[in-house]
Order: structure tokens, then sequence, then C-alpha cells
């Protein structure tokens, strides 16, 4: 008597496999994800197009005129049609201001972030792999550096990076000095997170069989640590983000990060804020609320990108 045989099963497209992943099948029964990242890509995509978006373009003198400076918003008596959120006392377009000045923020949040990520991760892959003295060194300076809170540190490091430069120079590269001064506040956090994972794969087997069969150090941490310490590391860079963005509209409220002249979240409410008792509350308030928006749809992604990714938390 023949056994009936199994239907053979159909191979996946990749599509079913996309969605039969994990991390996506999370991701899609999320709703506060979904919800952080809807709201990330609209602002992404609203500062990468700013220029073909703003109704004016702030860095313009031609379309900026100071006798339509301090305008309320269009729908309040006082205010024109052409400027939905009013202007600036300069005269500029508040809705043009703020998708510039969202653009510059994030520019900066994530050149940030990616410099003290790439930072940290080396040198706690570094020291977590090699262990000893060089272990010691490294994340004894870790330790006394988050001894020391982070804003004052970046704005330690701002001041050293402005009086080193010329004079001339100074505007021209403060978007430069900002992004230097935030990174070097925060890779002693990537640089524990990367030490931790590293220790945990250096005691594995594909390790030790690299080391056996002679791999070059770096070739070791470069090939088999690296991509492994990775996971805890893009959720913590997810929260890196927030908090950068954060950093450099607190550098610049303080005066200490982008000139005035350059439209960023941080300059904005900055000038806002010199004229809120005015009444000119419109400076001040959609310049933050994007802030506000932002950072919190940012820290949902990193909120389920943690729990998504960490293992023990599932």
């Amino acid at each position: 008597m023949e056994t009936p045989t199994a239907p053979k099963k159909e191979p996946m497209t990749g599509l079913q496999q996309l969605l039969d992943n994990d991390v996506v099948w999370s991701f899609l029964h999320t709703p506060m994800a979904i919800i952080g990242a809807v709201i990330t890509v609209v602002f992404v995509l609203a500062a990468v197009f700013a220029p073909l978006i703003a109704p004016f373009n702030p860095f313009d003198p031609g379309q900026i005129s100071l006798w339509d400076g301090k305008l309320p918003p269009a729908w309040i008596e006082g205010g024109q049609g052409q400027y939905l959120l009013g202007t600036d006392n300069q005269g500029r377009d508040m809705l043009s201001t703020i998708l510039y000045g969202g653009r510059l923020s994030i520019m900066v949040g994530l050149a940030a972030v990616c410099l003290g990520m790439v930072m940290g991760v080396s040198l706690g892959v570094i020291a977590g792999f090699n262990g000893g003295l060089i272990d010691s060194i490294i994340m004894r300076a870790a330790d006394v550096q988050l001894t020391i809170p982070g804003i004052l540190l970046a704005i330690l490091i701002n001041g050293i990076g402005r009086a080193a430069l010329p004079l001339e120079l100074r505007e021209e590269f403060a978007i430069y000095v900002v992004i230097i001064a935030i990174g070097l506040t925060d890779w002693p956090q990537f640089a524990r997170v990367a030490r931790a994972s590293a220790l945990v794969e250096v005691e594995k087997e594909y390790v030790q069989a690299a080391r056996v069969i002679g791999l070059p150090r770096w070739l070791i941490m470069l090939r088999h640590i690296l991509p492994n310490v990775m996971r805890p590391v893009l959720v913590l860079a997810t929260i890196g983000l927030a908090l950068a963005i954060i950093g450099e509209a607190t550098l610049s409220f303080l005066g200490q990060g982008i000139p005035p002249t350059t439209p960023s979240l941080g300059t904005l409410i900055r000038v806002g804020n010199e004229f809120l008792f005015s009444g000119l509350w419109w400076i001040t308030l959609f310049p933050a609320l994007e802030l506000v928006i932002l950072v919190f749809a940012v820290n949902l992604l990193g909120d389920w990108m943690r729990d998504a990714l960490s293992p023990k938390l599932r």
C-alpha cells in the first residue's frame, strides 16, 4: 500500500519572507511604533525636501521684508495669507524657517550620533576584546566623562572649538563644532554597551576558532565581533538621536550653538523667547512644537526597537 506523500510547500516570495520576519511582525503589531515611524518619516522628508516645500527661502535676502516682520499667523487678525504661521522679527516666514530649521537640527543630530557611535563602538570593542590595561584605560576615561553633565561638557568643547578657530571662520564652522561637541559627549554610552556585548562574544567558540587559525586581532574584531554588537548599539543610537537633537536645541538656545542667522529649532526658540512677553507667541510655539513632536516620535521608535531587538524582553 502506497503511503500518501505530503504536498510540497511552495517557496515563499520576498514579501512573504519579509512579513514573516520577527522584527517586521513586531513592528506591524505595535501601533505606537507605527505612529512614531510615520511622524519621523514625515519630518525627515519635510527636512530633505524643504527647498521644494517651503514657500520662501529664509536664506535669500530678496525674499525677506522687514516690513512684514512680527506678523501673526494667517488665521489671526492682522495676519496675511502668504504667511501661514506668521513671521519672525526679521520678516522671515515661520513655516519656511521651521522646515529649514528642522532640516538643520536633524542633520546635526544624525551627524553627532554617527560620530559618537563610531568612536564609542570602536573603543568599546577594542576594550572588550583586549581586556587588561587597555580595557581599564578606556573604561576609566568613559567613567570620568560620565561624571560630568553632558550639556556642560558640550558647552566646554564647543567653547574650546570656537576659540581655536579664527574669528572670521567661527560662524562658517559653527555647525561642525556643535556636531563634534555633541558627538564627543555621547561616546561613553556607546563604548559601555559595545564593551559589554564584546565581552560576551569573545568567549564564544567562533572567536576562539578564529584565534586558533591565526587571524589578526583587527580582522577578528572587524569581521566577527563588530557585527554581533550592533544590535544593542542601534537601539542606543535611535534614542541618542533624540537626545542629540535636544542637545543642539539646548546649545543654540543658550547662544552656544548655531548662529542666529542660520535657523535651527534651537535658534528659533531662543529668538522667539526674547519676544514671548510681547505677545509674539508664535515665534516660539511652532518651533517648540516641532521639536517636542519629533523627539517624542523618535523615542517611540527607540522604545519599540529596544523591545523588539532585545531577546530578554521578548
